[in-house]
């Protein structure tokens, strides 16, 4: 069985934001050179997310809408976190959104199903953070 390891960078403009990184991916997986396997893809930081969902501004919007409900970044005041740092929300937002995915790769190509895409959360932005990818397999 052969492994792969690499780190993706990313360093977004905002707080918030969700990137298809379902490109930078599929790179991996060529350089792999595996076709039959197993691929772990996973955020390396604990207020950002890695999760799998239609490429659709609308519904980007609307996780940006539902999540900002169920853990508003303000007021600060209102976490017990926050007297430390003001990210207590995206702590939250990621536990919601997900730490990883793990995706079948046959014949070299993620086996999705329709519309399915990888995409990489921050919540917390504005400065680099760490993706992990994982192959194993033949």
């Amino acid at each position: 069985m052969k492994s792969y390891r690499k780190e993706l960078w990313f360093n977004t403009t905002s707080r918030r934001e969700l990137i298809n990184i379902t490109s930078h991916i599929k790179h991996c997986i060529v350089e792999s050179g595996i076709k039959e396997g197993l691929i772990l893809v996973n955020a390396m930081h604990i207020t950002s997310s890695i999760f799998i969902n239609d490429d659709e501004s609308g519904l980007h919007q609307d996780f940006e809408t539902w999540l900002e409900k169920l853990a508003p970044e303000k007021p600060y005041t209102q976490y017990r976190h926050n007297s430390y740092e003001d990210n207590a929300d995206a702590h939250l937002k990621r536990t919601i959104m997900g730490r990883e995915v793990v995706v079948a790769l046959t014949n070299g190509e993620l086996d999705f199903g329709p519309w399915e895409q990888i995409f990489y959360g921050e919540f917390d932005g504005k400065r680099s953070k760490r993706v992990l990818v994982k192959i194993i397999g033949e």
